[in-house]
């Protein structure tokens, strides 16, 4: 890893399964992706909810390096919190505090009901500088490569370490 790195060396692991396996290692960076349901699409207020709601629980539950959000889904690179000394909140705390917390707020606003968020999520561990700087340059021009935006700073719902 490049000098002066922010990320872990992995020496344990919490495995969970629902339908995707869910590798956990305390005080890793993640890059998590969810979609929403089946047929939903994030207009502008779904999409403003959610980036909101994502930078909101930033610095109480997890260190936010980066997110983008496209109307049918969500990427997001983030470090878990300590929760206490030695415990970290898991990754099943912090996404169920994010999709609860916008699923609510979504239907309130749009006057809808049934689910926002597909249940399971796909995340995987950062292993190293390279990955990192890969998955953030993918955050980053997901909304060029989609044909919304010609520059990633043009697009309104992207967080990156940086440009805050």
């Amino acid at each position: 890893m490049a000098s002066g790195s922010k990320l872990k060396p992995v020496k344990e692991f919490r495995i969970h399964k629902r339908n995707l396996p869910h590798w956990e290692h305390p005080g890793s960076v993640y890059f998590i992706t969810f979609k929403a349901a089946s047929g939903y699409e994030l207009v502008d207020a779904a999409k403003d909810i959610i980036f909101n709601t994502i930078r909101h629980h930033a610095d109480k539950k997890y260190k936010l390096y980066g997110c983008v959000v496209m109307k049918t889904h969500v990427h997001i690179v983030l470090s878990p919190l300590e929760e206490s000394k030695n415990s970290y909140y898991s990754l099943t705390q912090i996404m169920h505090s994010i999709k609860s917390y916008s699923a609510n707020r979504i239907q309130r606003a749009l006057n809808k009901q049934g689910s926002v968020w597909v249940v399971e999520n796909y995340d995987r561990i950062v292993r190293d500088d390279d990955a990192y700087y890969e998955i953030l340059n993918y955050i980053l021009f997901n909304p060029v490569k989609a044909g919304i935006v010609h520059k990633p700073e043009e697009y309104r719902w992207l967080f990156y370490r940086g440009n805050e």
